[in-house]
């Protein structure tokens, strides 16, 4: 439920924390998934990987952490046109201070992406849980 999350403090703490709220919700997580290539030729990651054990849905996360202001929030555009190649429904987790209020409504507002501390509910709609 909201507000109930962790706090993290980088990047690798955040897929972390998604993968294990993943495995806590029933899920099989999967991080730094191999997913082919982008347009210039390198490997494709995803950061987390949560498949539902019974239903196949499978959902792919991008991780993005930010504590203070800088390019992380600018950097997620392309990670939003990034998912659009990838062979399942994707979407972009985010934590840190470092987001300013009006990039992290914005981002917020997308659909695509969802903070860290909505995580849970938001998986548990997805997956039907």
């Amino acid at each position: 439920m909201p507000g109930k999350s962790t706090a993290v403090t980088n990047g690798t703490e955040l897929k972390e924390a998604v993968a294990t709220l993943g495995a806590k919700l029933g899920l099989k997580a999967g991080t730094e998934v191999k997913v082919g290539r982008r347009i210039w030729g390198s490997k494709r990651n995803i950061d987390v990987v949560l498949s539902h054990p019974k239903g196949g849905f499978r959902l792919g996360i991008e991780c993005k952490y930010q504590k203070e202001p800088g390019t992380a929030e600018e950097k997620i555009a392309a990670t939003v046109e990034d998912i659009k190649a990838w062979p399942i429904r994707g979407i972009i987790v985010i934590s840190g201070p470092g987001f300013s209020d009006n990039m992290r409504g914005y981002l917020l507002s997308t659909g695509v992406v969802v903070d860290l501390e909505d995580l849970e509910e938001w998986l548990r709609m997805y997956f039907g849980q």
